[in-house]
């Protein structure tokens, strides 16, 4: 038999984590008399767990091209296995460890390290003097100047009041009281001008002065004040070229931008609130149109924030119905062209305004009760869209045949004749004529069954004029049935 070798008692291997370490823990916790298998298993376990975050941190040092491992290391490797940091370790003061010797009852324990403690003499802390700690660099964001107004916020400067006010003579023997930031605008017989109003209103005025101390120059009340002093009539037509080219050219004029739209929007209603027919009001409203295309064609300006305030000026100059007469045909082409201008710089951005323009000049086309003034203006407005605008309101929504039946064959009236050009001009507009115009022949029966059409699509008033012109009425129909 053989005999059976004896084997020899096997010893648990020990790693780099004594088993010693997990017993003063334990001891610490009050756990006494620990056995030597879980003091081992725990010794292994927390020894794994050094070795999985020392892998971890190695990745973020080789990342951060260093060759030594931080404590930033170690904190970034805890929070990736999910661990809680260690807090007061920073990487610029790495804690200074001390040895200290063997104990003699245990010299197998080798030497032990323990992190010194600073001892702070209190009396020395309380006589030393106490620096506050600066903040550290943050960054904020506020508004510098809300459309042209500074707000009154603790980021931005405050406002230097002025201790003097401006001139109380205007320019160019335009007297003005003291106080007064704005010049008169267009006055009308029955309508106080604002000097008037600044009498009558002295508190209103005074607290709109303070307001316009803090937003505007000195410079630039002077600018506006001999700007617009320049541009109403009557002037010399050199000053108001002039004031024009600056509206249209200068740059730094948007602190001005919402006091020039108040001044035309007040000019405009001062000239037509009345139905004033003099030659003056027609002048100061072609100069108020003219201040609006310059302020347009300045690309330096930020104009979209006041569409709102410049269409209607544009939009009541265009459908007014007692324009004065011998400037009402000229003030709508303007305001049409002023309006087309606009819609082509900013109906890109807003595809809403188009439309909505478009659904106002129909309003006043084939509504009741319109004048001819207010009709003409529609059509020439569609005119300023295009013509799409032109078909949909003139031919397809009946434009033409509501004009129609409120013309009379014959009659003289001026009204009525520039009313009549207006929607041969939008006609032209949708469908060129020909050079050699070939009337309908109502013998053929094609030219018949055209002709019938025609009059279906314009009544009776405008395809009798279209008639005259063959190709010309193929082609309007054409466009009409386009969609």
């Amino acid at each position: 038999m053989n005999k059976q070798k004896t084997r020899a008692p096997s010893t648990q291997p020990t790693g780099l984590y004594k088993t010693e370490s997990i017993r003063d823990v334990a001891e610490s916790l009050n756990i006494p008399n620990i056995s030597d298998g879980i003091a081992s298993a725990l010794a292994s376990d927390v020894e794994y767990r050094i070795h999985q975050v020392v892998e971890e941190a190695a990745r973020f040092m080789r990342h951060a091209r260093r060759t030594t491992m931080t404590t930033s290391d170690i904190d970034q490797a805890l929070r990736v296995l999910n661990i809680e940091p260690l807090y007061g370790h920073y990487p610029h003061n790495p804690a200074i460890f001390r040895r200290v010797g063997s104990y003699p009852q245990a010299q197998s324990s080798g030497a032990v390290y323990f992190v010194e403690d600073e001892e702070i003499d209190f009396d020395r802390v309380i006589r030393e003097e106490k620096i506050s700690v600066p903040k550290g660099v943050r960054w904020t964001a506020h508004w510098l100047a809300v459309e042209g107004v500074q707000p009154l916020v603790p980021e931005n400067p405050p406002a230097i009041p002025k201790e003097h006010d401006l001139e109380a003579a205007g320019v160019n023997g335009v007297a003005k009281p003291a106080g007064s930031i704005f010049p008169p605008t267009p006055p009308s017989s029955d309508r106080p001008s604002p000097i008037q109003a600044v009498k009558n209103r002295p508190i209103q005025q005074q607290q709109q002065q303070q307001l316009v101390k803090q937003v505007l120059s000195r410079e630039l009340q002077l600018y506006y004040t001999r700007l617009t002093t320049a541009l109403i009539p009557p002037t010399d037509a050199t000053k108001r070229s002039a004031a024009l080219a600056s509206l249209r050219h200068d740059a730094g004029l948007q602190a001005l931008l919402p006091y020039l739209v108040r001044w035309v929007a007040e000019g405009v209603v001062g000239s037509l609130r009345t139905g004033s027919t003099s030659d003056n009001d027609g002048k100061v409203l072609a100069v108020l149109l003219d201040v609006i295309s310059a302020l347009l064609d300045n690309s330096t300006l930020f104009v979209e924030p006041y569409l709102h305030q410049l269409l209607p000026p544009i939009l009541s100059t265009l459908l007014h119905s007692t324009l004065p007469p011998d400037h009402a045909t000229e003030l709508r082409t303007t305001a049409s062209q002023t309006l087309s201008h606009l819609l082509t710089q900013h109906s890109t951005t807003y595809p809403s305004l188009s439309p909505r323009i478009m659904k106002t000049l129909l309003l006043a086309l084939i509504g009741g009760g319109k004048s001819k003034g207010t009709r003409e203006g529609a059509v020439r407005g569609l005119m300023g869209i295009g013509k799409e605008a032109i078909r949909k309101g003139v031919v397809e929504g009946g434009g033409a045949k509501v004009i129609g039946t409120d013309c009379t064959y014959g009659m003289d009236d001026q009204a009525q004749v520039t009313l009549v050009e207006s929607v041969m001009a939008a006609l032209r507009v949708l469908a060129s004529p020909s050079n050699n115009p070939q009337p309908l022949d109502g013998t053929h029966e094609e030219d018949s069954a055209t002709k019938q059409r025609l009059h279906e699509a314009l009544g009776d008033y405008f395809a009798d004029r279209v008639a005259s012109d063959r190709q010309w009425s193929l082609n309007i129909l054409q466009r009409s049935q386009e969609s």
